[in-house]
């Protein structure tokens, strides 16, 4: 199964210990499944964890070789312009290009597709419970 995490589903995993997000995260690092991301989406998560969780710049770098020693990284273009938000448009193409099987996101306008181009778009809390019935 391939997967793509949005930014919100990276951040909540490092900055709340203990967490959904951080259960999935470590789920993706045991193989359950591949992760797939995107520069554009590790650029917006280094920017999130610096401006607003005032994260230092070697905490940044560690965390994103750490994702990069896991996860398959993909150089998308930006060409989809399916949702307002551009930022969404990102992850879309890194789900299109990567072909994966999931989108995790707690963003509403992406989960409002359901679906995109036969990826299905879930929130964090029904794909853990997708991974637990196939445990």
């Amino acid at each position: 199964m391939k997967v793509v995490f949005d930014t919100n589903i990276f951040i909540s995993a490092f900055v709340i210990p203990g967490g959904k997000a951080e259960k999935a995260f470590i789920l993706a690092i045991r193989g359950t499944f591949a992760l797939y991301t995107s520069v554009f989406i590790l650029t917006e998560v280094s920017q999130k964890l610096q401006e607003k969780f005032d994260w230092d710049e070697k905490r940044i770098i560690e965390l994103l070789r750490f994702i990069k020693s896991i996860a398959v990284i993909l150089k998308t273009m930006s060409i989809l312009h399916v949702l307002k938000d551009e930022p969404d448009n990102r992850v879309l193409e890194c789900a299109v290009e990567g072909k994966v099987d999931f989108v995790v996101t707690g963003d509403k306008h992406i989960l409002a597709l359901r679906e995109y181009k036969g990826i299905t778009i879930v929130n964090l809390s029904d794909f853990l419970k997708l991974i637990d019935k196939q445990a």
